[in-house]
């Protein structure tokens, strides 16, 4: 936030995670610094791509899009005021790593629990599942998404070497409707993410053929 009185307050980019079934918020990750670049890549899905001439202008559902950034976590600030910031004090930035850590991770109690049901004889044991995680910037983008590749670079450490700096590679996929089900929570929730797109474009009005420099008229 800067320090001029009177500045807007900076809304900050993060991950939130929500229950898969009821969409009750579970955790909020806020990005501690928001990243100078977002890196997006949006992949058309084509019913022609296999060359067929009939398919060429058909499109088989949206885009693939991925989304890649980097974070920075840094406890330097806090502990400057150590009375202040106990938990930086006592693991520097662990605590903000290890919440992004464990949304890769199947939880120790369903592991547990599937350890018990091998042991019992069962033939199929189904596969964790994870929550959903929205990747949340501004109000006009919220989508959910699936880490798809997570980086740690610990750049410092305290005494204890516990890390006090760090940088985070996230890399996302967005889910779409093509990966949920359409009335789901996180597909009405791409369907939002999507038409928020078709809103902001319609506001657009758009260029003359003169200004191509090819006359008025194709």
């Amino acid at each position: 936030m800067s320090a001029f009185p009177g500045s807007p307050r900076i809304v900050k980019g993060g991950l939130v995670v929500l229950d898969r079934d009821s969409g009750a918020v579970q955790r909020v990750i806020s990005l501690q610094y928001n990243p100078d670049s977002l890196n997006r890549n949006l992949q058309m899905q084509g019913a022609g791509d296999g060359g067929d001439r009939l398919e060429a202008l058909r499109l088989k559902g949206p885009p693939l899009e991925t989304i890649n950034l980097e974070a920075q976590l840094d406890a330097t600030d806090q502990l400057e005021f150590p009375a202040a910031n106990p938990k930086a004090v006592a693991a520097g930035v662990a605590h903000q790593l290890a919440a992004l850590e464990a949304l890769l991770y199947p939880s120790s109690t369903t592991l547990a629990e599937h350890n018990a049901l091998a042991a019992q004889g069962r033939l199929e044991i189904l596969p964790a599942t994870q929550p959903l995680i929205l990747f949340v910037w501004g109000k006009s983008r919220i989508v959910p998404v699936r880490i798809s590749e997570f980086g740690i670079v610990e750049e410092a450490f305290d005494t204890q070497l516990n890390p006090i700096r760090v940088k985070v590679t996230l890399g996302l996929r967005v889910l779409s409707i093509n990966d949920l089900h359409y009335d789901s929570t996180g597909g009405g929730l791409y369907r939002v993410y999507q038409k928020e797109k078709e809103r902001l474009s319609g506001a657009y009005a758009g260029n003359t053929l003169s200004e191509l420099g090819i006359g008025d008229q194709l």
